[in-house]
């Protein structure tokens, strides 16, 4: 089996699948194997459920490359790239510096924003839902009253980020910095538990959702 066939394998999807099935796949599996959905005092759950996390993360970056680089080598736009992005989105060009842009109520959602600088940007209220932002910088960022379900924010700069009343039921924010960033109001439980991955983070200085600050 090749490694390409492999990475398929692990988002459950046969060899060939559009960028789209592979977007879809990833998003249907990282909810299905969410820590957060599991019992937190089984260990074995749990870091079997950590390690498919990170199989499924692997995979859907590894083929979103490939096919990104396969499709440049064409004159033709692939039927997946054929839709018109929504107003306000981010052209498609890696690593723009989107830094303080108006974003404000965009729709975003779905997006794949890995690697941009979108630090001190106006995103408030915007719809970043299923949105993939690995490596993003949000520093400074006004993230209130934005929907941030089940986006990917691994990784991210969110230093000093406003998230004053946001939805980050689903979010993944492991790993991420989160030093002086402001949660007051914001969603991140259903009843007494926790919906938010944050394995890694940091969260000093913090300001969480009760107006504590984090330690």
């Amino acid at each position: 089996m090749s490694e390409l066939e492999r990475y398929y394998r692990v988002l459950e999807l046969e060899p060939g699948a559009t960028l789209e099935e592979v977007n879809q796949a990833y998003k249907d599996l990282v909810f299905v194997w969410h820590p957060d959905r599991l019992p937190q005092d089984n260990a074995r759950l749990q870091q079997k459920a950590q390690a498919k996390i990170k199989a499924i993360n692997e995979a859907r970056e590894k083929l979103r490359s490939y096919k990104l680089k396969h499709q440049s080598t064409h004159s033709s736009t692939p039927p997946e790239q054929k839709t018109s992005p929504p107003t306000h989105a981010p052209p498609p060009k890696q690593n723009q510096d989107l830094s303080g842009k108006d974003y404000s109520r965009a729709n975003l959602s779905n997006k794949d924003l890995s690697g941009r600088n979108l630090s001190y940007a106006n995103l408030r209220g915007a719809n970043l839902s299923d949105t993939f932002m690995h490596k993003v910088n949000l520093r400074g960022a006004d993230l209130s009253e934005a929907n941030l379900f089940r986006a990917n924010l691994l990784l991210a700069d969110m230093r000093e980020a406003n998230l004053r009343s946001a939805n980050l039921i689903g979010a993944d924010l492991s790993g991420a910095d989160l030093r002086g960033a402001d949660f007051t109001g914001a969603r991140i439980r259903s009843g007494d538990r926790l919906l938010v991955k944050l394995i890694g983070a940091n969260l000093a200085g913090a300001i969480m959702p009760d107006g504590v600050i984090h330690p």
